[in-house]
């Protein structure tokens, strides 16, 4: 396995190509739609030519592969203890997108033994030269390992409600990502919104009690309607994108896509000129201090 890892990073060496972008889609709470904006949002993505990847890494719960419509046979759980070589945990939609299921008892893996880390490492190296975009599903809350992937990857898209327990869950797991990294890019998202107003007012908000208690600047996505047919693909085990693309919410969805491509843009250049992996270089160095 150690020779494996070894190639996989002398390709890495090897190559000139761009380091794509780590995103986590996170959310104080569960039941707001984070997999769902997820999966659909990645699959619109991978429709403008970006090659896209998900992990999901809602421990023991993860849904992706649900969503989409395809079982799995095998995880990142059966990488990570090395019974499986990368690309064999890898699987793909019918619309083009890449993903690695969690896999259900994980959490026992999750404890950043060297073997471990070192695997996870390798696998970040890889996929971050071979998308445009690594997508992070992770688990509502947080835990010790998931906070070291948080701290270290580039930026979050944090998703709400307008119910107000759900503000005030978003507005604490900014918190408490913001006090570890300072210069964290955050995207508010405001999910099954009953009206273009409401979810002005929910990110507004979001964005205002940023500023007043931690002057921390968060730039607004936007916000998904609530719309009948998201439960029905659901049901159905696909997605809304995909199986309803004239829907209020997928429209929606496809100019919240737009809106975050020209983002992408804007930052391309800076990204094009890095020579390594802010999210890799942090995540080891977290690494380091805890085992020194």
């Amino acid at each position: 396995m150690k020779d494996q890892a070894d190639k996989l990073r002398q390709k890495m060496l090897e190559s000139e190509e761009t380091i794509g972008r780590s995103i986590a889609v996170v959310s104080g709470k569960g039941g707001v739609g984070k997999s769902n904006f997820t999966t659909n949002f990645a699959t619109l993505l991978a429709k403008t030519g970006k090659k896209v990847i998900i992990l999901d890494m809602d421990i023991g719960m993860g849904n992706v592969h649900i969503l989409v419509g395809n079982s799995v046979k095998y995880s990142l759980k059966d990488y990570l203890d090395g019974q499986m070589a990368l690309e064999d945990v890898m699987f793909k939609t019918e619309e083009g997108v890449s993903y690695i299921s969690g896999g259900s008892g994980m959490s026992s893996l999750m404890d950043w033994s060297p073997a471990i880390f070192d695997r996870l490492i390798t696998a970040f190296e890889v996929l971050q030269k071979e998308y445009d975009f690594v997508f992070f599903d992770m688990g509502a809350g947080v835990v010790d390992w998931s906070l070291d992937l948080l701290t270290s990857i580039e930026e979050i898209i944090v998703i709400s409600t307008a119910e107000p327990t759900s503000i005030m869950d978003a507005y604490s797991m900014m918190k408490f990502i913001h006090l570890k990294d300072h210069q964290k890019k955050f995207y508010l998202l405001c999910n099954r919104a009953f009206t273009v107003e409401e979810g002005l007012e929910t990110t507004q908000r979001l964005k205002t009690v940023m500023m007043k208690f931690l002057e921390k600047d968060v730039h607004i996505l936007g916000s998904l309607p609530e719309d009948p047919v998201v439960r029905q693909a659901v049901r159905q085990q696909s997605l809304f994108t995909t199986i309803y693309p004239d829907a209020p919410v997928s429209q929606t969805m496809g100019k919240l896509v737009q809106q975050f491509l020209t983002v992408e843009t804007e930052m391309k250049e800076v990204h094009a000129s890095s020579q390594s992996s802010k999210f890799l270089s942090k995540l080891k160095s977290i690494f380091s201090r805890g085992r020194g």
